[in-house]
């Protein structure tokens, strides 16, 4: 393994360090009503001293939990960078969690301050104000509607960093003392699982797990002082974490954050980020954006983009450098006709490297994407390794693969299949729950849970363990290859396989509402709802072909035989997906019971 050379700092010292060294270097920029505002570094660690000591005064002292609930912008990292400041360690929530989830994890991590974005966080919480025992304060970043709320419980963030940046002044030794004091072994962020397979756990990542990932980063994806990432993803992702402040504070990259969820398209375009993390979810709707574009654009630009794809998707995984002069002239050429004005179209023609990860997703899209010159590498990783542990690199592009080994891990794949890992990007355990921890570091190796085989020397992710299949006839399946087969199509959505014990593969299906409608209006087909669309027997028609394009690429015995179109899209509230978009395999199969066993009978898919 190679050795860590970064300095052995933690996140916090990092800040301290990058404040004296690089100064008046932009470290942030937040999107604020179309305008971009630059944050230095030294005004990065002012700020987040100022919170430091307003989250003191809150009552969270040293090793007390603050939480956060807000989608991702500067005050997001100001907190957690604050609370590091302060000695405390930063928990986070999904924003798009119900009030009784939020009110399990803030009870779970004995959650003592939260920061909310707005009033309806805010009042998720006092919804649930009666069951949280440990919470004192509640911050508030944007305060419209909140006049009469209780002063004595609610805070602005504003008036929290006013205070502290006062209390500063009169106490000016304390972040330094917290420094001081400050080891790589401190826990310094606590991640919730997504709680596909239960309640969801709390592992803890220590500032050395931090600095590993860190250095992984560097060393993998070349992260440096050059680059910029636009963070949109949840920052109670590690994911994230590890691109929004890992990375850029150990490596001095740049940070954006546009101004919400629904301008991430038009903020890649402004920005044109060096690096961009997606999770398949995101490349499959990128993928379905231009499919929809190109139906709209139709006629000449459809087919020069299709004879395109066709030219260049022989040579998709060769590095540039080793293609031959034919394939380069051939490759520029469809680059100034077509491709170059898709990168353009979804913000990523300055992106020197891309990456998937957080779930499997489908070859067919990593090779769209590659055909059309987007650099997209595949990564694997988990909240209990700090975030990546494999990926692939530019100059090698097996499809399918995830690479080989971080230089600071090591694997082996036990006799189960399942991967195991040894480093030190592997986390301190489970919050409060030491049984789950002792399970699943055993002997100084972490088992992942998930299946994997070693193909030439690179990795590749199987399924979750716990997710394989076998068939009435005893034959092992991976359901994530088949669905991610099918939800290679623009008007799949979703698919949840079904094959345990049962003599053929079924599948549930959720169509793609956007990319099917958008066909539906071609054919002049007319539909009021999204039941009234997955109803419409020419939909079942177009998803029947759809289905059999996808068996036609897997063997005889993963091919789905029949299928059952959802009538509702899979929700969140509804306990059908986690915060992550994850399926709840189990509960979808408990809601669905009937319609699966009416497959076990009925029409067959083409």
């Amino acid at each position: 393994m190679k050795a860590n050379d970064l300095p052995e700092l933690t996140l916090p010292q990092m800040l301290a360090q990058n404040a004296r060294a690089l100064g008046t270097r932009v470290a942030i920029r937040q999107k604020d009503f179309g305008i971009w505002n630059p944050t230095t570094w030294a005004g990065y660690f002012e700020r987040a001293s100022d919170v430091a000591h307003g989250l003191r005064l809150t009552g969270l002292g040293a090793g007390g939990h603050l939480a956060i609930l807000s989608e991702n912008r500067i005050e997001w990292v100001l907190a957690q960078l604050g609370a590091g400041l302060a000695g405390a360690v930063t928990v986070g929530v999904y924003a798009t969690s119900p009030a009784n989830e939020v009110a399990y994890v803030l009870n779970h991590a004995e959650a003592e301050v939260i920061l909310c974005e707005d009033q309806e966080q805010v009042d998720k919480v006092l919804e649930e104000r009666e069951s949280l025992p440990h919470l004192k304060r509640i911050v508030v970043i944007e305060t419209k509607g909140m006049r009469a709320y209780d002063p004595d419980l609610v805070i602005s963030f504003e008036d929290l960093e006013a205070r502290g940046r006062e209390d500063r002044s009169r106490n000016p030794g304390l972040v330094a003392d917290v420094l001081a004091r400050q080891s790589l072994d401190d826990i310094g962020l606590m991640i919730y699982t997504s709680g596909s397979t239960g309640k969801p756990k709390g592992a803890m990542l220590s500032y050395r797990n931090l600095r590993a990932e860190a250095f992984a980063v560097r060393e993998m994806l070349g992260i440096g002082p050059g680059d910029s990432h636009l963070s949109y993803l949840p920052l109670c992702h590690v994911a994230e974490q590890m691109l929004t402040t890992m990375g850029p504070i150990y490596t001095g990259s740049r940070i954006d954050f546009g101004e919400s969820l629904r301008t991430v398209q038009e903020d890649l375009r402004e920005v044109a980020p060096t690096t961009f993390l997606g999770v398949p979810r995101i490349w499959e709707k990128l993928h379905s954006a231009i499919h929809i574009g190109l139906m709209e654009a139709g006629g000449l630009r459809r087919r020069l983009h299709d004879r395109g794809v066709a030219a260049c998707a022989p040579f998709a995984t060769k590095p540039p450098a080793e293609r031959s002069l034919g394939e380069r002239l051939t490759f520029q050429f469809y680059y100034w006709t077509v491709f170059r004005a898709l990168q353009n179209f979804i913000g990523l023609r300055r992106a020197r490297l891309a990456y998937t990860g957080a779930a499997p997703i489908s070859p067919k899209i990593v090779e769209y994407f590659r055909i059309i010159g987007v650099p997209l590498v595949e990564v694997y990783g988990a909240t209990e390794t700090t975030g990546m542990v494999l990926a692939q690199k530019l100059s090698r592009l097996d499809p399918g693969s995830v690479g080989v080994a971080i230089p600071n891990a090591e694997m082996k794949i036990a006799e189960s299949g399942e991967l195991l890992v040894r480093s030190e990007v592997v986390f301190a355990g489970y919050w409060r729950n030491p049984e789950a921890t002792a399970a699943t570091i055993r002997d100084g190796w972490l088992h992942t849970g998930d299946v994997a085989e070693v193909r030439d020397g690179q990795f590749r992710i199987v399924d979750r363990l716990k997710d394989i299949m076998i068939t009435a006839g005893g034959k092992n399946l991976s359901p994530s290859e088949i669905e991610n087969t099918m939800k290679a199509s623009p008007f799949i959505k979703e698919c949840i396989v079904v094959g345990e014990q049962r003599k053929f593969v079924s599948a549930l299906i959720q169509i793609d509402a956007e990319t099917v409608g958008k066909w539906a209006e071609e054919q002049g087909i007319a539909y009021t709802t999204f039941r009234s669309l997955a109803e419409d027997s020419r939909v079942r028609d177009l998803i029947e072909r759809e289905v059999a394009a996808g068996n036609a690429t897997l063997a005889q015995v993963a091919q789905v035989r029949k299928f059952h179109l959802l009538s509702k899209e899979l929700d969140h509230d509804d306990g059908e997906v986690t915060a992550t978009m994850k399926v709840r395999r189990a509960s979808i199969y408990g809601k669905y019971a009937a319609e699966i066993e009416a497959l076990y009978g009925g029409r067959a898919a083409a």
